[in-house]
């Protein structure tokens, strides 16, 4: 197999976060989770990616010592082929994934996770310049609405439609779960 599913950022420390919308977040858990059981179901590698920043604090849901440095609740159990922590957007900086991959004889990264427009978009584009294919399956990755530096709110559907925009066709394919699991090689 040379299908690789990245799961980014699919952690607690989001929902301790202002502006944690569970509507949206369960809409995304149900294709993430449709996706991990698809690739689960194909034999495919699945990798887990954690975000943790500091300061070191229990206040800090990001930090190992708040706890919060877990899966998400409601994402389904897998056995993650390997685990990678990592403290910038890129999955591919300073983690280890880089390597895993080239050993693995990876070639296509199905990028999935929180936040859609950075860590995901970020790794997507960054693999993307490294060589590997992307899949980027949109409805398996969750944002929610920003401040604008006008003050106007930027709702996570036009976040999601700015994102696919400027991956398509340029950084990767932009999918659906049932695309990028009729795609793997």
């Amino acid at each position: 197999m040379h299908t690789c599913l990245i799961v980014i950022d699919a952690q607690e420390s989001f929902r301790q976060r202002a502006g944690w919308d569970q509507a949206l977040a369960d809409n995304y858990l149900q294709h993430q989770n449709a996706l991990i059981s698809g690739a689960t179901a194909q034999g495919m590698p699945i990798v887990r990616i954690f975000h943790s920043q500091a300061p070191e604090q229990a206040g800090n849901p990001f930090s190992q010592v708040s706890g919060h440095v877990r899966p998400l609740t409601g994402l389904q159990d897998f056995a993650a082929a390997a685990t990678f922590t990592k403290s910038r957007h890129s999955a591919l900086v300073g983690t280890g994934l880089q390597v895993w991959l080239t050993e693995n004889h990876i070639h296509t990264l199905i990028i999935s996770g929180i936040r859609t427009e950075q860590c995901c978009e970020t790794t997507a584009r960054h693999a993307s310049d490294l060589g590997w294919d992307i899949a980027y399956v949109l409805d398996a990755t969750l944002t929610f609405d920003m401040t604008q530096p006008d003050g106007a709110t930027l709702r996570a559907a036009d976040i999601k439609t700015r994102t696919a925009t400027v991956l398509a066709g340029r950084f990767a394919r932009v999918c659906s779960v049932a695309q990028a699991l009729g795609a793997t090689v």
